[in-house]
């Protein structure tokens, strides 16, 4: 299974980005897909969450209303994206799977995907 992660750029304060999760080996129409963030000296926190046919979506308090998530299982690749960035969103993301179908109090806790990608750097410039 893996995971690639791309879209990630510099990008002024109030701009957009759009990040992507191509898996292979791994069906995205299952399971739950999680897109994280790891800022540099924070830990790494949960961002959005995808689960199964994409009825079930999470996202943090702090990106509520500017991010959304989306799946398009043809192309097995899930979507992040992001409106009205912040500098505080500055972070390198990444996306991860499982093909479990967490419930939403388990979305956002890393130790329940299985597989991860390598990350892509968002920076944004205030």
């Amino acid at each position: 299974v893996q995971l690639q992660a791309s879209g990630g750029g510099l990008v002024q304060t109030g701009g957009s980005l759009r990040l992507s999760c191509l898996a292979s080996g791994f069906t995205l129409g299952y399971g739950t897909i999680g897109w994280f963030r790891q800022a540099p000296g924070k830990e790494r926190e949960g961002v959005s969450c995808i689960r199964n046919n994409g009825s079930n979506t999470k996202f943090a308090q702090s990106v509520r209303g500017r991010f959304t998530i989306s799946r398009d299982n043809a192309k097995n690749t899930v979507y992040l994206q992001m409106n009205s960035l912040k500098p505080e969103d500055t972070a390198v993301y990444f996306c991860a799977a499982t093909r479990r179908g967490l419930i939403s109090s388990t979305m956002f806790d890393s130790s329940n995907y299985d597989y991860w990608g390598q990350g892509t750097q968002v920076t944004v410039s205030s």
